[in-house]
């Protein structure tokens, strides 16, 4: 029997680890604990290859093991992993999982993805690549709604695959494309793979989700780079779009305004409602047309003031003259200068008034006494007058000139919006009121939900609750909120979450384990003993993550040796954010990396027979090269993924 490629490949890979530990363990003068933990990691690995589920093989190990280290004391490693398994029950930032993947199936089956598609599609029609391009930008949007990359990939595969390879598209360049976009759930929020990270990590959630945004757009748009300069240097690879794919059909009143597609919208609209021209169009659709035509320019004025305002305002503090007990102002120059209650002389308590009668003469006169008498309270006496002007709580705020990105994003924006209005074409407008219906009910939900997050209105979970809402509310706006729906959408969910949930309960107990044997110990001895730099010791962890994407999904690396790498990173001074975000960029290899790409079968199952896997994988490897790229630009300048969790929560 002929053994297919990636047999060979995943035998080899595990013989490779088996011979390695078994040469571990003979070259040391001593098997200790710690060694143990390094066989029990290669078997771990070994086991998972060979198909065992990935949770219980933890489980089972971590408990094989623990058992061994605690000198075969059965209660003390049951105790363990029930401490293990509760810990992360107890994990409340795990209760976003269930609900972000129930809004992600919602969504899924609202069929949004073929009205979004084919908007998209029309609006880039004259970019090199167009359909790839917009696979792309559906791929991203769609990720960012639902995060759940074999569903992307799948519907993508059935709905833009087709459509490429009726352009003429190379059946590479447009498989690559789909798989790529539909990996971009893994980075974009709302990640489950974050989720899994920040609670492995001990990052926060809302940090990571805030990093990751502004990598996940420079991804997306490194491949539509490359997709357009594919398109443009091998055009027989992209062809442009036909004219008859790019028809546009108007609504039977529009076409009484106007004798072509191409003619200016907003000029005809305004001519038709004063009446000089096509008076049996009713005024109601001409009006209505003119909202969604101005619809664009009144929300960029009302997003401009709102937010000019809110950059250029700073909130006036109210400062009071509130001292410490027993401390003095720097403006009281004695004890006793000062008007108000004061405490009785420090020396002999209450005395009792002088015994001469009537009113003394003032200091100064020729019968002064030896000793100047305390001067008397002035007249105001005994209520102090209340504080200055300038120490009373301040009114009103101040102002500041706004800070630069703003003046460039809205300069940007300002730019399209204008751009918008000059070529606005009928075509175009029904092209608009097609991304209206599709588009923008995406993008209302994604701004919610992350938005809450990322301002801190809301927790993840809370923000995965409106989420879950939210699908329900376009899946019913659209008509595909039906039982059947809702019950696949359930058991998908329980299937999924359990799936999660059980491998942290696995990793728990595995890092129990792995610690309590002093693996992790071992491993950081041995790193620190090497000397490296933080560069090499970034470029090393990253190397062997991508490495390890290659057998292994991107559940098993982050639950089994992230608890290795992480308490590392203090003794190379990086930050855990940070790594975070490369190690997400770096995980896409785990759905993109041959042989073991699930992108690849996910689309393979829903491809054209004549579709083969190696022309999947083929388009896949450029593709690969470019998330090397993001991680490169990621690390030389790291404020990519840095800058907006600092401006926002530090």
């Amino acid at each position: 029997m002929k053994i297919r490629k990636e047999l060979w490949f995943g035998l080899t890979f595990m013989v490779l680890v088996v011979v390695g530990a078994i040469g571990l363990l003979l070259s040391v003068e001593k098997i200790t604990n710690g060694h143990l933990g390094l066989l029990m990691l290669s078997l771990v690995v070994m086991a998972i290859m060979l198909g065992f589920p990935t949770a219980f093989t933890l489980m089972g190990m971590g408990m094989i093991f623990t058992w061994l280290a605690y000198d075969r004391d059965t209660t003390r490693t049951l105790d363990l992993m029930v401490q293990a398994a509760f810990k992360t029950m107890s994990n409340d930032v795990l209760i976003a999982i269930p609900l972000f993947v129930f809004m992600g199936y919602l969504v899924e089956r609202a069929n949004l993805i073929e009205k979004l598609f084919k908007s998209l599609h029309l609006a880039m029609a004259r970019i090199p690549g167009s359909l790839a391009v917009a696979t792309l930008v559906t791929c991203a949007i769609f990720a960012t709604a639902t995060g759940i990359v074999g569903a992307v990939v799948t519907l993508m595969g059935l709905l833009a695959l087709p459509a490429m390879l009726r352009a003429g598209y190379s059946v590479p360049l447009a498989a690559g494309a789909i798989t790529a976009g539909g990996c971009l759930g893994i980075l974009i929020p709302p990640s489950v793979l974050l989720i899994v990270y920040g609670a492995t990590a001990g990052v926060s959630v809302v940090q990571l989700y805030a990093g990751a945004f502004f990598p996940g757009l420079m991804l997306t748009g490194l491949y539509i780079g490359y997709v357009i300069l594919i398109a443009k240097l091998k055009p027989q690879w992209a062809p442009p779009l036909s004219a008859a794919d790019r028809v546009v059909t108007l609504p039977p009143l529009t076409q009484k305004l106007t004798d072509s597609t191409a003619t200016h919208a907003l000029t005809s609209l305004f001519s038709a409602l004063k009446g000089k021209r096509n008076a049996e169009v009713p005024l109601g659709h001409i009006v209505r047309q003119l909202t969604i035509v101005v619809l664009p320019g009144l929300l960029f004025l009302l997003v401009l003031l709102t937010s000019y305002r809110a950059v250029t305002t700073v909130d006036a503090e109210a400062v009071y003259d509130i001292q410490q007990i027993g401390a003095y102002s720097a403006t009281e120059s004695s004890a006793t200068d000062t008007g108000g209650l004061q405490e009785p002389p420090a020396e002999g308590g209450l005395q009792e008034p002088p015994s001469s009668d009537g009113v003394q003469e003032p200091p100064g006169t020729a019968a002064a006494p030896a000793a100047p008498a305390p001067a008397p309270a002035p007249a105001a006496a005994s209520i102090a007058e209340p504080p200055a002007a300038d120490q009373a709580p301040a009114a009103g705020a101040s102002t500041r000139d706004a800070p630069t990105w703003w003046w460039v994003t809205f300069a940007i924006l300002g730019a399209l919006v204008t751009l918008f209005y000059l070529f606005l074409s009928f075509a175009r407008l029904e092209i608009f009121k097609m991304l209206l219906s599709s588009f923008f009910p995406l993008m209302i939900l994604i701004i919610a939900v992350l938005g809450s997050i990322v301002m801190g209105l809301a927790t993840p979970t809370e923000a995965a609750a409106m989420g879950a809402l939210g699908g329900f509310v376009l899946a019913a706006a659209y008509r595909r909120l039906t039982l059947s729906v809702v019950k696949e959408s359930v058991f998908l969910t329980a299937k999924t979450s359990a799936m999660v949930c059980w491998l942290f309960v696995g990793s728990a107990i595995f890092s129990a384990a792995f610690a309590l044997l002093g693996g992790q110990e071992l491993v950081e001895t041995w790193v620190l003993g090497m000397n490296l730099s933080k560069t090499q010791f970034l470029v090393m962890s990253q190397v062997i993550i991508f490495i390890l994407g290659w057998p292994l999904e991107w559940t098993e690396i982050i639950v089994i040796f992230m608890p290795i790498f992480i308490p590392l990173l203090d003794n190379f001074g990086v930050d855990p954010l940070f790594f975070g975000l490369l190690v997400a960029l770096n995980l896409q290899t785990a759905f993109l990396s041959p042989p073991v790409a699930m992108a690849a079968f996910y689309l393979k199952g829903v491809a054209p027979k004549h579709v083969t896997l190696n022309q999947i994988f083929s388009g896949m490897i450029p593709f690969m090269g470019i998330q090397i790229l993001a991680i490169v630009l990621l690390y030389q300048f790291p404020q990519i993924g840095l800058w907006l969790p600092q401006l926002l929560y530090k």
